[in-house]
């Protein structure tokens, strides 16, 4: 199946997309360690299943040293032993934040304790900013049907340099 539109060939689109692109350099900058960046983005791109930022977070992730077994298991991190205690709670709130729309409350106040317990007020602040710029990233590229497979390491950041 084709893309159904070129979000970079509109103007509008485009603007919009520098903008965007901003606020997930930002992210990046942040003191929200890298390796919990991508885990965080590869889960929520998971559960929305984007295959454009599944590819893109799991080959950036990879180029930055992070091991094939953490990737393969971030679908079933409740089942597995690879992920800090840090992790596991930044991947909660991942879910949990992705996944709104199942429970009333939104994220529980248990995976917020948990969040709080190890990560300091900037790290927060990120990892929230996170999951609502990869679940908007996740619907712009779902809608348009933007495919994965063809991303290499690196081409986010080159296209807004």
């Amino acid at each position: 199946m084709d893309a159904r539109f070129d979000l970079f060939e509109n103007e509008l689109a485009a603007r919009f997309a520098k903008r965007f692109a901003g606020a997930g350099l930002l992210i990046q900058q942040s003191p929200l360690p890298k390796a919990t960046q991508e885990l965080v983005s590869l889960r929520a791109s998971q559960i929305n299943g984007c295959g454009h930022c599944i590819d893109m977070h799991v080959k950036e992730a990879a180029a930055a040293g992070e091991t094939a077994v953490r990737l393969h298991l971030v679908a079933a991190w409740r089942e597995s032993t690879v992920f800090t205690e840090a992790e596991r709670a930044a991947l909660a709130l991942a879910e949990e934040g992705t996944r709104l729309a199942d429970a009333h409350d939104g994220v529980s106040d248990e995976t917020w304790s948990l969040v709080r317990e190890h990560y300091d007020d900037d790290q927060t602040a990120a990892l929230i900013c996170l999951v609502a710029v990869i679940n908007a990233a996740n619907r712009l590229a779902v809608i348009v049907h933007q495919r994965g497979g063809s991303y290499e390491a690196g081409m986010f950041a080159a296209a807004f340099d």
